[in-house]
């Protein structure tokens, strides 16, 4: 198992940018496949972006050209960069650590508020 902390959620406005970061401990974090995900009120759990141990990252339609997902090794350390959010991007955003495909652990997830 790997426990994993998320920060750097808040209120935005349309438009603007957050940076969000994930801080794994235990387990061996360079070789999970680390994914953020969001729910936003009375919807499900969705993939947002992905990264895997080599760096291949996948990222959701609706993210493509705004978001972008990276690691740090040395830092255990997943970050997500958003970038001209809208009020859809609102949601609770968790981090996700998967080793051949099984959960290793999610965080506590985090509150992101697109608003003007």
């Amino acid at each position: 198992q790997v426990q994993l902390v998320e920060s750097g959620g808040g209120l935005v406005q349309p438009g603007g940018s957050l940076r969000l970061s994930c801080a794994a401990s235990g387990g061996i974090f360079r070789a999970y496949t680390l994914g953020w995900y969001r729910q936003a009120p009375g919807k499900q759990r969705e993939l947002v972006a992905s990264i895997t141990s080599g760096g291949n990252t996948y990222y959701a339609d609706s993210v493509k050209g705004r978001f972008t997902i990276s690691r740090d090794n040395a830092k255990n350390t997943v970050y997500l960069q958003m970038n001209s959010l809208k009020p859809e991007d609102t949601a609770v955003y968790y981090c996700n650590a998967k080793s051949a495909g099984a959960t290793m652990g999610w965080g506590q997830g985090t509150q992101v508020t697109v608003s003007s």
